[in-house]
């Protein structure tokens, strides 16, 4: 009896220890099973918000899109663009102010300046105008005037003729005086734009 009971504790002892590991190998499986699966419910729950929130971002962004394609579809074409069916000769003339002194690096900021803001103007309203002017080689001439006076009247002339028009404003950072009237730029048929600015000499 003396030799039975050790062996018994003995593989009571054994049987248990196979048991705990057992046990402690199902336990830390069962734990990474529930860690992996929160963490996939949490993954897919911050993907689906990352994703709501881009579809939100090209939502607005259609509607930008869109709002400025309503935008230049609501403004009425220009006349100009029915004289481009008529007339195959067109360029723009940029009328400069010589009253204000600016120098020529100041000049040339100010056309190109008045360049862009007409060909911005005219680019939804009037694209046959433009497609004209740009195979005539995209003439420009530059000539000068006396007075913000007579630039304006040479405006309401173009007007007239139903030729348009871009001043450009300056912000008077450097040179002149600031919502100083600089640079008017016409673009149209080449006689129309005569009938304008015909009389001024070139700068």
């Amino acid at each position: 009896m003396q030799f039975i009971f050790p062996k018994l504790i003995a593989v009571q002892s054994s049987a248990l220890g196979f048991d705990m590991i057992d046990m402690s190998w199902l336990s830390a499986f069962v734990m990474g099973t529930v860690c992996l699966a929160l963490g996939c419910i949490i993954g897919s729950r911050h993907s689906s918000r990352f994703i709501g929130v881009s579809k939100e971002i090209e939502t607005v962004d259609d509607e930008q899109k869109q709002k400025k394609k309503s935008n230049s579809r609501g403004k009425s074409p220009l006349e100009v663009e029915k004289l481009a069916e008529i007339f195959e000769d067109f360029k723009m003339v940029l009328v400069v102010r010589n009253d204000l002194k600016m120098g020529k690096g100041k000049i040339a900021a100010q056309c190109s300046h008045a360049t862009l803001g007409l060909y911005k103007k005219i680019l939804n309203r009037a694209p046959k105008s433009l497609s004209r002017w740009e195979m005539c080689g995209q003439v420009k001439v530059v000539v000068k005037i006396e007075s913000e006076d007579d630039m304006l009247v040479l405006q309401e002339r173009a007007k007239s003729l139903n030729i348009p028009t871009h001043i450009t404003i300056d912000a008077g950072r450097t040179q002149i005086a600031p919502n100083s009237r600089t640079v008017m730029a016409v673009l149209g048929p080449a006689d129309l734009v005569d009938d304008v600015t015909g009389g001024l000499k070139l700068l």
